[in-house]
């Protein structure tokens, strides 16, 4: 008879929501958790994007357009985990930026989380067990030119997460944020064209001469990394680690 710990899937049982889930970060952490043996709620605004993850990994589709923030108002959530993850970029110097984009990248990335953290809060204290993981950015802790939605959207998100993480302490909750630098997904590859645009590079530089200068480890992060380190946040590992930013930047913000 072996003793420690069970063998068995690190979550079994637990419910997880994951916003952006069709693809990138957020497919990475369905297919994660999944794996672990959580019930994965996969949402998205790419109905079949969403539909496909949630078949592979056994889980619920959610076909949601998280940007429409007041159709959140009332919404309750019945889950153990929430991952927000849903984001877009648009780069622009302060003056052209249109107002607009700006409002859209902060609904969809500081409003619906705050809407998705509070309608999953209740049910969390309720049980007395629960777990924000923000999917943040290097850019929640520093700032590049051309990014002002952005950065002030992953600068609001880190806020609010250690707002959650001070409510939600008591109540066996706890609530983070992953600070990666650029990861291979689709978001950091339509960037390209518009960093090249901007910096007057051609596209194959982009990656070398712009994404990379500032990390100490020169290339991108995989959405497993990040997925890796979300899950260990979700465990039971994780109980005291709260109202932390975990940066994988390869030593970007070390400088």
């Amino acid at each position: 008879m072996s003793g420690g710990r069970s063998t068995g899937p690190a979550l079994d049982g637990r419910s997880v929501l994951i916003t952006g889930g069709g693809s990138g970060i957020g497919e990475a952490c369905a297919r994660k958790f999944a794996g672990l043996g959580a019930k994965v709620t996969v949402a998205d605004v790419d109905v079949d994007a969403a539909a496909r993850v949630a078949a592979d990994t056994g889980g619920t589709a959610w076909h949601v357009d998280l940007s429409e923030t007041r159709a959140l108002d009332a919404l309750s959530l019945d889950i153990d985990i929430l991952i927000n993850n849903a984001g877009i970029q648009h780069i622009n110097p302060i003056q052209d930026f249109d107002p607009e984009t700006f409002r859209l990248v902060h609904r969809l990335m500081v409003e619906s989380p705050f809407l998705l953290i509070r309608a999953a809060l209740p049910g969390m204290y309720e049980r007395g067990f629960g777990r924000i993981i923000n999917i943040s950015s290097v850019h929640g802790l520093r700032a590049s030119a051309f990014k002002s939605a952005y950065v002030s959207a992953k600068h609001a998100l880190e806020g609010l997460s250690k707002v959650a993480a001070l409510e939600g302490g008591p109540h066996g909750v706890t609530s983070n944020c992953i600070n990666p630098a650029y990861v291979r997904t689709a978001l950091v590859e339509a960037q390209i064209a518009d960093q090249a645009r901007l910096h007057s590079i051609p596209e194959d530089e982009v990656v070398r001469s712009v994404m990379l200068t500032e990390s100490a480890v020169k290339r991108l992060v995989e959405p497993g990394e990040v997925a890796s380190l979300a899950a260990w946040l979700a465990g039971a590992d994780a109980g005291m680690v709260t109202g932390a930013s975990y940066t994988m930047d390869g030593g970007w913000s070390s400088r």
